[in-house]
């Protein structure tokens, strides 16, 4: 690997255990229209999937429908913030890293707001160069297109990015990616 210049961090799983949060909310966003899906589910068969993917799955196929439920998920995701959990040996290393001139992304197929407002209850939102949402890129993971998206911004090549993931599609784009990558485990 050449000097490292850019760390890329999958956000939902490798830098912040969301799993229960997430589950939560989608739960109840989506008993408020009638679709009963628990915990154990959720967890086993969805968590990771884009919510797309995920809504059309549980039954929700208009893009009306999707968007509603997509939003009150949003609306409901701070009442579970009590439950995330940041992976604090990554994240003291990625601002170690970062003292040393090492730009931080957040690089993750989750909602900006999403991510946005986890950052700010965990206090962490200043300790990012930059953010790449699902929403930033027309093909999302397993493509590596968020990954090379990033690089480009910050100017870099693969062999100077180092990648942490923790899902088989995200460790997918990443392995495609170029880039050194390393699987998290929370």
């Amino acid at each position: 690997m050449a000097q490292l210049k850019l760390i890329l961090l999958d956000f939902d799983g490798t830098l912040v255990d969301t799993k229960d949060a997430n589950a939560g909310a989608y739960i109840e966003a989506l008993a408020e229209v009638g679709i009963t899906v628990n915990k154990e589910e959720y967890l086993d068969k969805y968590f990771g999937m884009r919510c797309i993917e995920f809504m059309r799955c549980v039954g929700l196929q208009s893009d009306d429908e999707i968007r509603a439920v997509r939003r009150r998920k949003i609306e409901l995701y701070p009442n579970y913030f009590h439950t995330v959990r940041l992976n604090i040996p990554l994240w003291e290393w990625c601002q170690m890293m970062r003292s040393l001139g090492a730009k931080v992304w957040i690089v993750s197929t989750g909602h900006i707001n999403n991510i946005t407002n986890v950052m700010r209850y965990l206090n962490i939102d200043d300790g990012v160069d930059g953010i790449i949402s699902g929403d930033d890129v027309e093909r999302p993971k397993p493509y590596p297109d968020c990954f090379l998206k990033a690089m480009d911004i910050v100017g870099v090549t693969p062999s100077e990015s180092i990648i942490f993931e923790d899902s088989v599609y995200g460790l997918q784009s990443a392995k495609d990616s170029g880039a050194t990558y390393v699987q998290i485990k929370m």
